[in-house]
C-alpha cells in the first residue's frame, strides 16, 4: 500500500526565520561527508551544499520530515586524522565495516573539531546558507553539532586560549602520555578530552568546563553556530555538568552549571533556537533542568533492545512533560543498525514506538532502507548496501502517518491491554497508546514478543456509544473492518499481532466510513 501525499499544510509551509518549532519532530540523521561524495560520484561532478538536488531535498520533505541533521560538517582535524589513521582498535572497526579500506578512506573524526566552520570541501559558509534557505522553503529546519566537551588537539584555541582547558605538567606527560599531549611548540602541555569511564580521547584537547573563558567562548561560538541554523545536538553534554566533571578532573565547581551560563545566552539572541542533549547515566532530568530543550532517551533505546515489554511500559509511564522533551531513536551514529540489533522484523515494533511515541523522533539515513553496516565517524566512504524494497515500503507508510497532526498537536494516553479470554496472558507483551484530536482518534499496539498474541483493547471514547458501525483501519495494511460503537466500549478493541508485530488504527466516525 503506497501512502497518500503529505499535506502540505503538514509538511511544506516556508519556515520564517527562527520561528517556533513543531511539536515532536521528525529529524533526520545525515553523514555529511559520506553523503556528499556519493551524490558527487552519482552525478559526476562535486556537488556541494549547495548544489544538493531539489529531488533530495523534496524526498526529505515528501517523507515527512521536519528537520535535517547534517552530522559532521564542521572542518576536520589534519592531527586527528592521522591519529585516526594509527590506532589499533579503529583500523579493525574500518576494516569491519570497510573490508579493503586505504587511509586516504580515513578522514578523521566529526567529532575532534578542528575550527567551527563549515568545511570547504562541502561549500563553505556560503553554502550551508543556501541550503538552509531551500530547506527553509519547504518546511524543513537544519541541525548541526556542538562538541562542548574538548576540540582537536591542533585547533588554534590550544594555542590562542591555553586556559580554556586543562592544563598539565611535564610530569604528567611523561608519566600518562596516552591522558596528556603538548600543544605545538608551546611548551603548554594540555589533558586528552575524556569522559570519566573511558581512556582519553587521543585526538582531542580537553576544555575546562569551570574556566570562565571556555564558558565565554562556548557561548561565542554557540550563537555564531546559531545564526546558520535552528538547533545544536550537543555531544556527550553531560559531561559538563559541575557534578560530573568535578568527578572526572577532581576540581571545585563554581556556582553555576556551565549550561545554566550558556543555554540562556545563546536564547536570548534566538529565543526559538533549540539545544539538544546527547545524555547518558541517567542525567536526562538534570539536563532538562539546566536549558536543554530535549535530551536523548538512551534508557528507552537500552530497554527496548534489551529488556521485555513490561521495561518499556513502565519507562512510558513517566510524566508526559518530561517523555515529551526526550528524543527517540532505534539506532544513529554510535548505535548499531536497527535491523542488526533488533533483527528485520522486530526492528519495524521498535520504528513505531519510536516514531509514534511523544518527543522528538530520530531517524538515520539507510535506516529506511535497512542498512546494516555501522560506519564509523573516522570513515569517508562507505559499502553500497542493498536496499530492503519491502522495508522501504513500510517506513513510507509509518513516515507518513508519523506526519500527521495527532501525533504532533493531539492529547497523549496510555492504554491498558488486557486478555483476550480468561487466563491468557498474551497482552502482557503488549505495548499500547492513543493519540486524539478531536475525533481523528489513532490507536497504536506493538508486540514485543517473538510469538503471536492476542488481547483486547480498551479505548475510553463515550462518543462511540450506540449501534453504529465504526471503521476500524489499519493504517500498515489498508484493511477496513467495521465494528459496531458499543462492542467497542463494553468488550474492548479485539487485536491479534504477529510475533513482532504492529498495528496503527484510525478509527472513523458512521458518517464518514466509506459506506455511509
Amino acid at each position: 500500500m503506497s501512502p497518500a501525499p503529505i499535506s502540505p499544510s503538514l509538511a511544506s509551509d516556508p519556515l520564517p526565520p527562527n520561528s517556533p518549532w513543531r511539536r515532536f519532530p521528525l529529524v533526520y540523521e545525515i553523514n555529511t561527508w559520506v553523503w556528499l561524495a556519493e551524490l558527487s560520484q552519482v552525478h559526476g561532478k562535486r556537488i556541494t551544499l549547495a548544489d544538493v538536488p531539489d529531488t533530495v531535498i523534496d524526498s526529505w520533505r515528501d517523507l515527512g520530515f521536519d528537520a535535517i541533521w547534517l552530522m559532521g560538517i564542521w572542518e576536520r582535524s589534519p592531527r586527528g586524522r592521522e591519529i585516526a589513521r594509527t590506532l589499533i582498535d579503529l583500523q579493525a572497526e574500518y576494516g569491519r565495516a570497510l573490508p579493503g579500506y586505504t587511509a586516504q578512506d580515513v578522514v578523521g573524526s566529526p567529532y575532534a573539531v578542528y575550527r567551527y566552520e563549515v568545511a570547504a570541501a562541502f561549500g563553505g559558509r556560503e553554502g550551508l546558507a543556501v541550503l538552509r534557505g531551500r530547506l527553509a522553503a519547504r518546511g524543513l529546519r537544519l541541525m548541526l553539532d556542538y562538541v562542548p566537551n574538548h576540540v582537536a588537539v591542533d585547533h588554534p584555541w590550544t594555542l590562542e586560549q591555553p586556559l580554556m582547558f586543562i592544563n598539565g605538567t611535564a610530569d604528567d606527560l611523561a608519566t600518562r602520555p596516552n591522558n596528556y599531549f603538548a600543544a605545538g611548540t608551546s611548551g603548554v602541555i594540555l589533558a586528552n578530552g575524556r569522559d570519566p569511564y573511558f581512556p582519553p580521547w587521543l585526538d582531542t584537547a580537553q576544555i575546562d568546563a569551570f574556566s570562565p573563558a571556555a564558558r565565554e567562548q562556548a557561548i561565542t561560538t554557540l550563537i555564531d553556530i546559531a545564526s546558520q541554523c535552528d538547533a545544536v545536538r550537543c555531544d556527550m553534554a553531560m559531561l559538563l555538568l559541575n557534578r560530573i566533571f568535578a568527578q572526572t578532573w577532581h576540581v571545585s565547581p563554581p556556582a553555576a552549571e556551565f549550561w545554566d551560563v550558556v543555554t540562556p545566552a545563546v536564547e536570548a539572541v534566538y529565543p526559538h533556537f533549540q539545544f539538544v542533549a546527547e545524555a547518558y547515566w541517567e542525567t536526562e532530568a538534570e539536563l532538562h533542568d539546566h536549558g536543554f530543550a530535549v535530551v536523548y532517551d538512551k534508557r528507552f533505546y537500552d530497554r527496548l533492545r534489551d529488556s521485555d515489554a513490561a521495561d518499556v511500559r513502565d519507562h512510558l509511564l513517566a510524566d508526559f512533560d518530561y517523555q515529551r522533551r526526550l528524543l527517540r531513536f532505534i539506532e544513529n551514529h554510535d548505535e548499531p543498525r536497527a535491523v542488526v540489533a533488533f533483527g528485520s522484523e522486530r526492528s519495524r515494533a521498535a520504528a513505531v514506538l519510536a516514531t509514534l511515541l511523544p518527543g522528538m523522533r530520530l531517524l538515520q539515513e539507510g535506516q529506511l532502507d535497512g542498512w546494516r553496516i555501522k560506519l564509523p565517524v573516522q570513515l569517508g566512504r562507505r559499502i553500497n548496501e542493498t536496499p530492503d524494497s519491502n522495508l522501504r515500503a513500510f517506513y513510507e507508510i509509518l513516515l507518513h502517518e508519523a506526519a500527521q497532526a495527532p501525533y504532533h498537536d493531539g492529547v497523549y494516553m496510555a492504554l491498558a491491554t488486557n486478555p483476550i479470554l480468561g487466563h491468557d496472558n498474551g497482552h502482557e507483551s503488549l505495548i499500547a497508546f492513543i493519540w486524539t484530536l478531536g475525533t481523528d482518534w489513532r490507536i497504536v499496539v506493538v508486540n514485543d514478543y517473538f510469538q503471536p498474541v492476542k488481547a483486547r483493547i480498551y479505548i475510553p471514547n463515550p462518543a462511540w456509544s450506540g449501534p453504529q458501525q465504526w471503521q476500524i483501519t489499519d493504517v500498515l495494511t489498508g484493511g477496513v473492518i467495521p465494528i459496531v460503537g458499543n462492542d467497542l466500549l463494553s468488550a474492548g478493541l479485539p487485536v491479534s499481532l504477529k510475533a513482532y508485530g504492529a498495528l496503527i488504527i484510525t478509527v472513523i466516525a458512521p458518517d464518514q466510513g466509506p459506506n455511509a
